[in-house]
């Protein structure tokens, strides 16, 4: 079953799709500024998998405009918050194992929420993104566990990683990229180890 979700905001409408398997293992909320054709074979992979999929835009058309929308990290962390609401309230989805998978700069915001619904989210992906942005406090609460992705040459987004590793709260792995490397396997195995009972 797919369905279009819609989240109404102050700013304007938020867009998704949920893909919903007959039996899935577990919800992936696949969390982004907006969709990127990488964001394809993710989805695919996991769908595959068993996994029901919710792939969320977290900013309006009319925020995309402006380059600097997507460093909003309270803006970001809200956002994700009332799609966790919204996840909590739907009755395809309140009942399964959630897991959020991040890329870029919805990373620390995912970290914020995850630190703040930590009974709600049972694990956690971030490809790429400055993690330590979240802050200390969401870092030293988080218990999901998170595996960090970062690309080989991506110094910025390692050094913020180790930034960042000596104050998360719970399981943290790094996995360094290497060049043309699609990390669908690791992905997808974090998330059947720490989602399916």
């Amino acid at each position: 079953m797919i369905r279009h979700i819609v989240l109404h905001t102050p700013h304007g409408s938020l867009h998704g799709q949920l893909d919903l398997p007959e039996s899935p293992k577990g919800l992936i909320l696949v969390a982004r500024s907006h969709r990127v054709p990488e964001d394809d074979a993710l989805l695919a992979c996991l769908a595959a998998r068993g996994f029901a999929i919710l792939g969320m835009d977290l900013l309006t058309a009319h925020e995309l405009q402006f380059a600097d929308a997507t460093q909003n990290v309270p803006r970001l962390a809200q956002r994700l918050l009332d799609v966790l609401d919204l996840i909590r309230n739907d009755g395809d989805m309140q009942d399964l194992a959630l897991g959020i998978h991040a890329r870029g700069d919805t990373a620390p915001a995912a970290i914020r929420c995850a630190a703040q619904r930590d009974i709600q989210v049972r694990a956690l992906v971030c490809h790429g993104g400055m993690i330590d942005r979240a802050g200390l406090q969401a870092l030293e609460l988080l218990t999901a566990p998170l595996l960090m992705l970062v690309e080989h040459n991506d110094t910025p987004v390692s050094a913020a990683y180790q930034r960042a590793a000596s104050h998360l709260g719970g399981t943290h792995q790094l996995h360094i990229l290497a060049t043309g490397d699609r990390p669908l396997a690791e992905v997808s195995r974090w998330f059947a180890e720490y989602l399916v009972a």
